[in-house]
């Protein structure tokens, strides 16, 4: 097995709670966001770059980035974007709508890096050169253009941070190691 099929069946058991079997590829058929997740960590070229292609176009993911640790989970899996140049940890959960992008002027001209076990919400967008710290949530329609620290609740717009331990407590399930 390749590193890539690894990190697909992390997902997947982060997406089904069920560990990959032959029965799974019924899943594969049924679940389109299960197949773009294993297109993305193919990323062969060819035929699966252009089906991958059509997954973006049809349901509008456009998940470029291959920095993307393991136990990636789509959460109502449409409208999601991420910059290519994204570094994102493990256990990471992404929710409808929600874009991690790039600032292009002043101090915060770059892309976040994305640490473990973070909630991104529906609608919220992450932007520019910041760190997001683990066990991190992050609300939907949150707006976050600043470094926020570990085992925190980042919630509104502009975004308001409260520490809290255990943050994605209950929100970030079947974790992988």
């Amino acid at each position: 097995m390749t590193a890539m099929n690894e990190q697909f069946k992390q997902d997947y058991y982060r997406m089904t709670g069920k560990k990959w079997s032959v029965l799974s590829i019924l899943d594969l058929v049924f679940r389109y966001d299960l197949r773009y997740l294993k297109h993305l960590r193919s990323h062969r070229g060819g035929v699966y770059t252009l089906l991958s292609l059509r997954y973006s176009r049809k349901y509008g993911l456009e998940i470029l980035s291959q920095n993307i640790g393991q136990g990636l989970y789509l959460g109502h899996a449409h409208n999601i974007n991420v910059h290519p140049d994204v570094i994102m940890g493990n256990n990471c959960n992404l929710n409808k709508g929600c874009t991690i992008g790039r600032e292009n002027r002043g101090s915060r001209n770059g892309v976040p890096v994305v640490g473990s076990s973070v909630w991104i919400g529906s609608n919220a967008m992450v932007c520019g050169k910041i760190k997001i710290g683990d066990d991190v949530l992050i609300a939907p329609n949150s707006y976050v253009n600043f470094d926020v620290p570990d085992h925190s609740v980042v919630i509104g717009n502009p975004g308001r941070i409260f520490s809290r331990l255990d943050a994605t407590e209950g929100y970030i399930t079947n974790k992988v190691e």
